[in-house]
């Protein structure tokens, strides 16, 4: 076929998921066509057949067919909705400017920003800012671009890591993949967890229901989702402060087991409905779950712990209900 062109991989790309390298590198295509001309292979790595999620290496060559070549993405994201357009260079500056206030912890390999409530990490159907259309602008004088190694939800604030260098992704990924790296977060349930602490085991499942797909407890045809949780603070029985650490990486996991428990998390309603929300004056109806802190141990054997401050809507609940800010001492079940 003419026109077919064949890439090779960058060392500034190695570790890069196939899907963000084509978002990077051919713009034009959408998602729902990048995943039919990898259905079909049209798409391949070195040959052969890959999915979406393949992370590329160095010296791969990669075979982009005429329509990617061309970046000539289809209208809409291949599920008949219209995409949103690019970032503009200068809104993409501007929210770079402001991520780069966010900064809370940077070095050689490691970037880490205090991502904002309300702000999603990558692109998507009707996602008009993100993260991931500012990491040009989140260099700090590095020659190769920051590349995202793990994900929060659109409305979880807290603390999101970024690899500085292709050396860091790899091992950052490993680090989420194989979960030695430690997630911690704060979250406001409404009503009273009983025990107070534990380990929720229930399967997860997208599954489809009168609001909308939703993710759904499922025994027998969920995935294994773990989440450990442990009670810091009571107010009563209205409200309760929790310290969660997923063991797995579920999307709306947290969320999903929290509510399985009967205590949504404060502000939830795609999840807890009506329960989700508490009327009192001054507290926000907001999702109520930050990201506080990420420990993990580099290749070396150093140990980095990360840590970011509750956000304003939070702090106003934990003003509000007369919760500690001080960082409660955890122990959880053990594996």
């Amino acid at each position: 076929m003419t026109g077919v062109r064949t890439v090779t991989v960058a060392a500034a790309d190695e570790g890069l998921r196939l899907d963000r390298w084509f978002r990077q590198h051919f713009p034009g295509i959408g998602h729902g066509q990048l995943e039919k001309l990898l259905r079909t292979g049209q798409i391949r790595v070195d040959g052969g057949r890959v999915r979406s999620g393949h992370r590329l290496a160095r010296g791969q060559a990669v075979r982009v067919p005429p329509a990617a070549a061309a970046g000539q993405g289809p209208p809409d994201d291949g599920n008949g909705c219209r995409k949103r357009a690019p970032l503009s260079a200068d809104v993409a500056a501007r929210l770079a400017a402001d991520l780069a206030a966010r900064v809370c912890h940077m070095d050689d390999e490691v970037l880490a920003l205090d991502k904002p409530a309300g702000l999603a990490v990558q692109g998507g159907t009707g996602v008009g800012r993100h993260v991931d259309a500012a990491l040009d602008g989140l260099r700090f004088g590095a020659t190769e671009r920051p590349r995202l190694v793990h994900r929060l939800d659109r409305d979880t604030s807290g603390v999101l890591l970024l690899a500085r260098t292709a050396r860091a992704a790899r091992w950052l990924t490993g680090a989420f993949r194989d979960r030695s790296a430690e997630k911690i977060y704060w979250c406001i349930v409404c009503g009273e967890p009983g025990p107070d602490r534990g380990r929720v085991t229930a399967p997860l499942a997208r599954r489809p229901g009168a609001g909308g797909e939703k993710v759904r407890v499922d025994q027998p045809g969920g995935r294994r989702a773990v989440t450990d949780y442990q009670v810091v603070e009571q107010l009563g029985r209205r409200a309760a402060w929790v310290a969660l650490r997923p063991k797995t990486g579920r999307t709306h996991q947290l969320r999903v087991h929290m509510t399985s428990l009967g205590t949504p998390i404060l502000g939830d309603g795609k999840y807890g409905g009506r329960n989700a929300f508490i009327d009192s004056e001054g507290l926000a109806r907001r999702l109520h779950l930050h990201a506080r802190s990420v420990r993990l141990v580099r290749p070396d054997g150093g140990r980095l712990l990360v840590t970011a401050p509750l956000p304003p809507h939070m702090a106003g609940a934990w003003n509000l209900f007369g919760f500690s800010r001080a960082d409660p001492v955890l122990a959880w079940p053990e594996d």
